[in-house]
This record gives C-alpha cells, sequence and structure tokens, in this order.
C-alpha cells in the first residue's frame, strides 16, 4: 500500500502536499482504516520533519471535516448508539472538560482516532473546541508513530521479519489472554 501512495505522490509533483492531505482526511472520513501507512510514506517521501508535519496537519484536517460530517449524519438519526463507557462520558460533556477528555483519547495510541471523533460528534463539544483539542492529542501521538515507522524502515528485512513476528506473537497472546 505504501509503495502505492508514494508512486500518487510522485506522479502528483507540486501538488503531492494536497494530495497528501486528501488521503489523510478520506482516512479519517472512513474512520476504520489505519494512517501508518499515509504517515510512512509521508516521512518517506517529504522527509522527516516535513513529512511529520503534513501528517499533522492531514490528521487535523480529517479529524475537523469528519466531525462535521459526522454531526451532520447524526442529528438526522438523533439515536444514541455509542455504548463505549469512556466514550459515553464525552457525551455530556462540553467545554474544557470535553477538551481535556479528547486531548487524553486522541494521545492514547490504540485508541480509535475515528471513534473518538464519531463520538465527540455526537456529544455537545463545539467544532473550534473539538478541532484544537484533537489536534494537541494527535501530535504526540503521531511523534510516537512517526518515529515507530522511521525506526522500523531503518532495520533490514529479516529485522522487519523478526519485528513483525513478535508484534503478531504480542497480538495473540493478548487476544487470548483476554479472551
Amino acid at each position: 500500500m505504501e509503495e502505492k501512495l508514494l508512486q500518487l505522490l510522485e506522479q502528483s509533483g507540486l501538488f503531492a502536499i494536497l494530495v497528501s492531505l486528501m488521503i489523510n482526511t478520506l482516512v479519517s472520513i472512513i474512520g476504520v482504516l489505519p494512517s501508518v501507512f499515509v504517515t510512512a510514506t509521508n516521512l518517506v517521501f517529504f522527509g522527516v520533519f516535513n513529512g511529520l508535519l503534513i501528517s499533522i496537519i492531514g490528521e487535523s484536517l480529517g479529524a475537523v471535516i469528519s466531525f462535521i460530517l459526522y454531526r451532520k449524519g447524526i442529528n438526522k438519526w438523533k439515536r444514541p448508539f455509542v455504548l463505549h463507557p469512556k466514550l459515553l462520558k464525552l457525551k455530556e460533556l462540553e467545554g474544557s472538560d470535553a477538551f481535556w477528555i479528547i486531548v487524553s483519547l486522541k494521545i492514547l495510541p490504540f485508541m480509535s482516532s475515528g471513534l473518538v471523533t464519531f463520538t465527540s460528534a455526537f456529544s455537545k463539544v463545539s467544532l473550534g473546541t473539538f478541532a484544537l483539542a484533537s489536534t494537541i492529542g494527535k501530535i504526540p501521538a503521531l511523534i510516537f508513530e512517526a518515529g515507530a515507522v522511521y525506526g522500523f524502515m531503518q532495520v533490514n528485512l529479516i529485522g522487519k521479519i523478526v519485528i513483525s513476528i513478535l508484534l503478531m506473537s504480542i497480538i495473540i497472546l493478548i487476544w487470548k489472554v483476554k479472551k
């Protein structure tokens, strides 16, 4: 997937940044696709600092557009269907309380950013509060993600295979323990 994104950016020429931002926005709107592939592509194509900066802008832009679209859709449905206890707390919050909950949820690397955006759209939080909290929360998460991706890119093929097997083993072990 990263290869195809790299080819797309190479073909985009001067518009590569806009293409990357659009892809990040689409990933955010869909809400279930991991953005790590876009981040990795940005790091390779634009360099570490610029790639990270473009990823932060893209994820922030995508979260704001997703928030607006989700809120429009939710207002038509008017039915509560988000049942996760931590996310339900967000439903009634607004102002600084909502701000800090969103920041803390966006920082968590394994919390679905799309789910936080969706739940925020379902809540009373304002667009401005959400946009600021989401961006602030995503910065540390993206720095961590970019560092992991960059480190992974520096390892040779055998190292990547070993790391992948270890990660898959850990995930399977956690899944079995929880089950």
